[in-house]
């Protein structure tokens, strides 16, 4: 090892530690092939890719390789009802792969997929490599849960995390990302790039009780320090490479060309005003929206239930109130809810009939089914908004994905208070793209630069040495 090497392996841009490819089946397009190729060089990495690029063969690729360098099984983490839909993927190319519900499996299996719910059935001594199917959803999860997914995978050798948003608004959250990857942690992130806003510092280590501040003890908003944006993306790409088409990675675009998005937006007046109010107000608070919400329920479903119910296309209604699905399932005939209460049984028996064509329409929940399920076949869904982008993005998602080969329609229903939400929602994208445009141009950037002075030349010290 000569001395520019050596100081290579003291930055903190990552280090590759996987192995050569033993596998690269000919169903990849290009460009998935080379993203499989860097991740399992690299042996923990993101591969953060726009809906409809094909994570799922890529992450089963990557299994199939781990599993045969470590004569292992891998396990592959996944959402609630896309667990069904992985092995229908991982059988329709030739990989063998099944699910477990309670941590058994039979000798000699290879690719193993269950739900997030279930992974403390497991024992990570088990598994030469884990993966993680639409891994921004943890920080949905509660603390613990969280923390057992982060603590399974420092157990595994090998490690991948595979979604289609990271941090859209938040870029902090990528620090969960790479400490589950094993790379910086989430508190040393934040001490190295970010401070508060208020000036603090943060303080602690890694893991349980680390989000502390000097000044704020309940944490609070970041920005960049004024040196750190550009050594940030930097690190970032050094552990993950982002793709919206393949053009991003110099591959030919090909069929992976979306359809039109169409948005229209439909405001609903309440029946009665509020109590004690001679006109109503835009609501601001997030107690004023709920209570908005509820005050709209019936004009909102009743303008869903209008927009659909002539159609006779497949559809998805995107709801957010129990009640809200009850009296949507009530005013369209043939949609079929699946809610929280439903059995794991049951929503993947909905979620398979819906994709089958067996019924016409779902009427859902973001956190239910707005993750990894492939719906190209329906072109048409209606949103009770919310300021989450992310579930607005990945419900919308479900169906405005690379594959689809119609034009998308998306029908908003707001009330009158709420017609904020949606204003910010477009606010919200326009920040995800821009991040998302940042991490593919210094990534590209990276990608071309190469160590140039080798150190060679033999240090000559002065005569009066």
């Amino acid at each position: 090892m000569n001395y520019s090497d050596f100081i290579y392996t003291k930055h903190d841009y990552g280090a590759n530690r996987g192995f050569e490819p033993i596998w690269m089946p000919d169903f990849l397009f290009d460009f998935q092939a080379s993203l499989v190729g860097w991740a399992i060089e690299k042996g923990r990495s993101a591969l953060f890719e726009d809906c409809g690029l094909g994570k799922t063969p890529q992450q089963l690729v990557w299994a199939e390789n781990v599993c045969r360098h470590t004569n292992k099984p891998v396990l592959i983490l996944t959402p609630l009802a896309v667990s069904h839909q992985t092995v229908r993927e991982a059988h329709k190319f030739g990989i063998e792969a099944e699910r477990s519900h309670d941590g058994k499996f039979r000798k000699g299996a290879r690719i193993i997929v269950t739900n997030y719910e279930r992974l403390h059935h497991f024992n990570a001594d088990d598994f030469g490599g884990c993966a993680c199917d639409e891994s921004s959803i943890l920080k949905n999860f509660d603390g613990q849960t969280k923390e057992a997914v982060t603590e399974f995978m420092r157990k595994v050798a090998y490690r991948l995390l595979c979604t289609a948003t990271a941090a859209p608004n938040d870029y902090i959250e990528l620090g969960t990302s790479s400490e589950a990857l094993g790379e910086m942690g989430y508190m040393d992130m934040l001490q190295r790039f970010f401070k508060a806003n208020d000036g603090s510092m943060a303080h602690g280590g890694s893991g349980n009780g680390a989000r502390r501040f000097s000044k704020n003890p309940f944490g609070g908003k970041f920005r960049f320090r004024g040196h750190a944006e550009h050594d940030f993306w930097r690190w970032v790409c050094s552990w993950a490479r982002a793709v919206r088409k393949p053009s991003d990675l110099g591959f030919d675009d090909g069929n992976f060309t979306l359809p039109e998005l169409t948005t229209r937006q439909y405001v609903v007046r309440a029946e009665k005003k509020k109590d004690d109010f001679l006109f109503d107000l835009p609501a601001i608070s997030l107690e004023e929206q709920r209570d908005e919400r509820r005050r709209t329920i019936k004009q909102r479903c009743e303008k869903v239930a209008e927009i659909v119910n002539h159609t006779g296309k497949p559809f998805v209604s995107w709801c957010a109130l129990n009640d809200e699905g009850d009296m949507l399932e009530e005013m369209i005939p043939d949609a079929v809810q699946v809610s929280g209460s439903d059995s794991d049984e049951k929503k993947e028996e909905s979620f398979r009939a819906f994709e089958d064509g067996e019924v016409r329409g779902i009427v859902t929940k973001s956190v239910i089914a707005g993750f990894g399920l492939n719906w190209q076949h329906c072109a048409h869904m209606t949103f009770f908004p919310s300021h989450s982008f992310e579930q607005y993005y990945q419900s919308v998602r479900r169906c405005w994905r690379f594959g689809q080969k119609s034009p998308v329609t998306v029908d908003v229903i707001t009330s009158e208070c709420e017609e904020r939400v949606l204003s910010n929602l477009q606010r919200k994208a326009a920040a995800a793209d821009e991040m998302f445009a940042r991490l593919v141009a210094v990534m590209n950037n990276e990608l071309k630069i190469t160590q140039t002075n080798q150190f060679t030349k033999k240090e000559k010290a002065p005569l009066w040495l």
